[in-house]
């Protein structure tokens, strides 16, 4: 293509979405990406380093329709047009079975993991079309497929955001566009220690070897995988 691509992260402030802008920063690409917390912003510029004519950062409830719809029409409107989208909007609660688990946990699950990718995609979708190519990437776990005990909440939204990849992947199989889902199991970020303190963190994957992998699913040498669960477990 003869102008850099645009890739849409929501989310992409956190410690997965910075180690993927900051792998690519040096490939051309222009980043429109959203957070909710201003410091995370704020840590998130000054460690990416891209300058702000190829930066789109906005504060976007994703799981928010009319924000996400508007968002997705300033990248447009900023940038021409959309080529890329990553799902890393997310959120984990567990220590709950089911009989405990009450509705504003599990409401919480759908709506900050899943809720955000279908509104995401639903707003990029006709964009991505008029390209005529496409990458799409979602943030599903491990646990969508495990369903470890004491997280039903997670692990339903989870599985919910890998379905979603797999049916968006055929809805758009003669389009060029695909659509693949990344499937962690806990990835080692900070805000990852801190919530579980005293897990043995030394095999989980890290956010710049998932950003790895992330590299290759969005480059032209993917174009013939789509609808793949790709298992990113560390050494576990």
């Amino acid at each position: 293509m003869s102008d850099p691509r645009v890739i849409v992260l929501t989310g992409g402030t956190g410690g997965l979405g910075t180690a993927v802008v900051r792998r690519l920063a040096n490939r051309g690409y222009r980043f429109a990406v959203t957070y909710l917390v201003p410091d995370e912003a704020h840590r998130f510029e000054k460690e990416v380093g891209i300058d702000k004519d190829r930066l789109l950062l906005s504060r976007v409830d994703a799981t928010n329709t009319s924000e996400i719809n508007e968002f997705m029409n300033q990248v447009v409107e900023r940038f021409g047009a959309v080529h890329i989208v990553c799902c890393l909007v997310g959120g984990w609660a567990g220590g709950r079975d089911v009989e405990e688990t009450d509705d504003v946990r599990f409401d919480r699950m759908i709506d900050v993991n899943l809720r955000s990718a279908f509104a995401t995609l639903r707003a990029a979708i006709p964009h991505l079309k008029k390209n005529g190519w496409g990458r799409i990437l979602l943030i599903g776990s491990r646990a969508a497929v495990d369903a470890p005990a004491g997280q039903a909440a997670f692990n339903a939204a989870k599985a919910g955001v890998v379905a979603l990849g797999m049916t968006v992947a055929q809805e758009l199989e003669d389009t060029g566009i695909t659509a693949n889902v990344i499937m962690p199991s806990v990835i080692d970020t900070p805000a990852t220690r801190k919530a579980l303190p005293f897990a043995d963190y030394i095999n989980w994957p890290t956010a710049d070897e998932i950003a790895a992998v992330i590299e290759f699913a969005l480059s032209d040498a993917s174009a013939v995988i789509s609808g793949a669960m790709i298992p990113v477990y560390g050494r576990t």
